[in-house]
């Protein structure tokens, strides 16, 4: 990553509250044709969130705590706070001296820029303004939030447009919450009705949703330079797993999470 920062434009997606059975099953299926094109192998890897919710989960990763590989570690951070003792800063750390990743990207010379999605970014409280807050450029509207039909075909159109105004040497840290996976998603799946609610197959069907518009996303953030992309989930959600339902809770379906990081080349096309 000592490589990468400063040379390569980067991108955060985190796909709000998406299990990783769900996307490991859509993605052997086939049914996640612009994503499974950059996952390495084709495979989406299993990591384990550093939180249980979006809150904590996304002040670990803008700490530099991403995911964590589900096997045996220590296992190397890209991302990493100078920090006396830590057993997973390695040579290819990118090590930042500011309290959070996106500090440190601005000090390095990025523009940062946020596309909120869940309430956490909505700006509406104190609460809802501590992640955008960390950004140099925050936008939320309600028709980014989990009760929109269309929310990620909104957020990219916005994504497009904060490319599009930053002036070409400018290298650019561009963070999206992808807020579709979130309760409510039921409207994704077709025949499915507000009364019945939301399942697994919504939540697989809000996944479709989100793989037929990320390829523009994708376009937009390497349409200057080649950029680094990390795509995952900052937890899981339960359906009546075991009787639970929802996250904040310690269970397997919210802990265990997908992941996958890649490069995006310039120019890179929309499907």
């Amino acid at each position: 990553m000592n490589e990468v920062v400063g040379r390569d434009d980067l991108l955060l997606v985190t796909l709000d509250t998406l299990r990783y059975d769900v996307a490991a099953e859509l993605a052997a299926q086939g049914r996640l044709p612009n994503l499974a094109r950059h996952l390495p192998g084709g495979v989406w890897e299993r990591r384990h969130a550093p939180g249980s919710f979006t809150y904590a989960s996304h002040q670990a990763m803008f700490a530099g705590f991403l995911p964590t590989p589900a096997t045996p570690g220590p296992h190397p951070r890209l991302f990493a706070a100078r920090f006396a003792g830590s057993e997973s800063t390695a040579a290819g750390t990118w090590v930042f001296d500011t309290p959070d990743l996106v500090g440190g990207l601005a000090k390095a010379g990025y523009h940062t820029a946020c596309i909120g999605g869940v309430g956490f970014f909505n700006r509406r409280g104190a609460l809802g303004s501590v992640l955008p807050g960390l950004f140099a450029e925050s936008h939320w509207e309600p028709g980014f939030g989990v009760t929109s039909p269309t929310s990620f075909e909104e957020q990219v159109r916005r994504a497009e447009q904060v490319v599009a105004a930053l002036p070409a040497g400018r290298r650019l840290f561009l963070f999206v919450n992808v807020s579709a996976l979130h309760q409510p998603n039921w409207f994704h799946l077709p025949g499915a009705t507000k009364e019945a609610g939301d399942s697994r197959e919504t939540h697989a069907a809000a996944l479709e949703y989100v793989d037929r518009h990320i390829g523009r996303l994708f376009a937009a953030a390497s349409a200057r330079r080649r950029c680094f992309a990390v795509v995952c989930s900052d937890h899981g959600t339960a359906y009546g797993d075991d009787g639970f339902t929802g996250h904040r809770i310690g269970h397997e379906a919210v802990w265990t999470v997908p992941y996958a990081h890649f490069f995006l080349d310039h120019g890179e096309p929309t499907t």
